[in-house]
């Protein structure tokens, strides 16, 4: 007899207020790496209009690479994937989790760690980064939000790091 497996998250869904800066667990999603030399042709192939710079978002897509690309939807959203083409489409869901940093404080938490200037940092950009020596995807998706995508297996340690620097 086969059992369902549930999914546990390796942080409380609570949000964790920290004095204006607020850390919370985003909703589950699913996540796809992409990549394909050809932008145009992996954009027909999916039917979504990808990023053309390094460090852009579009819709649910971000730019990380010259030939890579984040993509997250939510989570009753999968991914049509086409056979027969020359393309590396890759389903990471399970790899990472979301932690949502947000407040007026938040850039200050942030670089309180990570070696970016996020003041600098526009809306609407994505980064692959560091927070201390843990490697994570850092997206600004509002003026005072940033969403910050990390392996699961380091997002304990990220949440109790991100509350260290907020005091």
């Amino acid at each position: 007899m086969s059992e369902r497996l549930a999914r546990l998250e390796p942080v409380a869904s609570a949000p964790l207020d920290l004095r204006g800066v607020t850390v919370t667990l985003a909703q589950p999603m699913r996540r796809y790496s992409l990549r394909a030399r050809d932008r145009a042709l992996l954009e027909a192939a999916l039917s979504l209009p990808l990023p053309a710079q390094i460090g852009e978002t579009r819709g649910p897509a971000a730019c990380l690479g010259p030939d890579e690309w984040l993509l997250r939807l939510p989570d009753h959203q999968p991914l049509a994937i086409p056979d027969g083409q020359r393309l590396g489409i890759t389903e990471i869901s399970e790899r990472a989790v979301c932690l949502v940093v947000e407040g007026p404080r938040a850039a200050a938490v942030l670089m309180a760690g990570c070696p970016l200037d996020l003041d600098r940092f526009a809306n609407g950009r994505a980064t692959r980064t560091v927070f201390e020596t843990v490697e994570i995807v850092l997206l600004r998706t509002g003026e005072s939000r940033f969403e910050v995508e990390v392996w699961r297996s380091f997002a304990p340690w990220l949440k109790s790091a991100l509350e260290a620097a907020a005091e």
